[in-house]
């Protein structure tokens, strides 16, 4: 079931770039008065605004992916009843078996 949410999560991931995106633009318009975003290499723009707008996509671009991606996990726990991402000692422990039955099976 957890393969069947890579697709899913991949669709859900672009999804959440295009929004990051969209409100980066929205937040840059605030809090810079300007419509477009500096470019890094453009001559007219400051290091200053420059880091600043990379530091300000970044946490945005960060705080969307984290958000959309548990709000995934979630929906497909509901659907489905399994979380999709590591299921910490439980998916730990039937590794560790699994791997375990393996080294028996090449042993004997």
């Amino acid at each position: 079931m957890k393969l069947l949410y890579k697709p899913f999560g991949l669709i859900i991931s672009v999804i959440g770039g295009i929004l990051a995106g969209a409100i980066f633009k929205q937040v840059w318009k605030l809090v810079a008065h300007e419509d477009d975003t500096p470019d890094s290499t453009d001559v007219q723009k400051s290091w200053t605004e420059v880091l600043i707008a990379a530091t300000l996509q970044g946490a945005i671009f960060a705080l969307v992916k984290a958000a959309v991606d548990r709000a995934g996990a979630e929906a497909t726990l509901k659907l489905t009843g399994i979380w999709p991402g590591s299921d910490s000692a439980a998916e730990a422990e039937k590794e560790r078996e699994k791997q375990a039955k393996k080294k028996a099976k090449a042993v004997a």
